[in-house]
């Protein structure tokens, strides 16, 4: 089986993502981060696929991304949208911030988060045997 999750081969690139982290990264980081959304742990710069989200929760399968201007280059979005589905498509939930959205109401963005932790538990759990390794395991 093909591991998935935190490949070794991406490492390096995590790494690096974590330390320049951009300034809505940081915020909302600040948020969730020591289980501060209803006990979930998320991580940062999780990788699945190759693709490395800013934020995942392995407990309530949900990536979240927080876009910058980057994002909105000709073509990124398009790839991001292909990226998304691949990802979804993994059974996971996923939720997508601007730099804006988190520097301007990071309240609004919390709930959001909730809110898509709430509605996926109640309609169809998030939970299954695909859910990656915990630290420590082999996957």
């Amino acid at each position: 089986m093909t591991k998935i999750y935190n490949r070794k081969s991406d490492r390096e690139k995590r790494k690096i993502l974590r330390k320049y982290m951009t300034e809505a990264e940081q915020i909302l980081w600040e948020r969730i981060r020591r289980r501060r959304i209803d006990g979930h742990k998320f991580r940062r710069q999780y990788s699945i696929k190759g693709f490395v989200l800013d934020f995942y929760s392995p407990e309530v399968r949900l990536g979240i991304e927080v876009d910058g201007g980057y994002h909105f280059r000709r073509f990124q979005g398009d790839y991001d949208k292909a990226r998304q589905r691949l990802i979804e498509s993994l059974k996971i939930g996923f939720i997508r911030f601007t730099n804006e959205n988190i520097l301007t109401d990071i309240d609004k963005a919390i709930s959001k988060i909730k809110d898509k932790i709430n509605n996926s538990f109640s309609s169809s759990p998030l939970q299954g045997e695909d859910v990656p390794p915990k630290a420590g395991q082999k996957g």
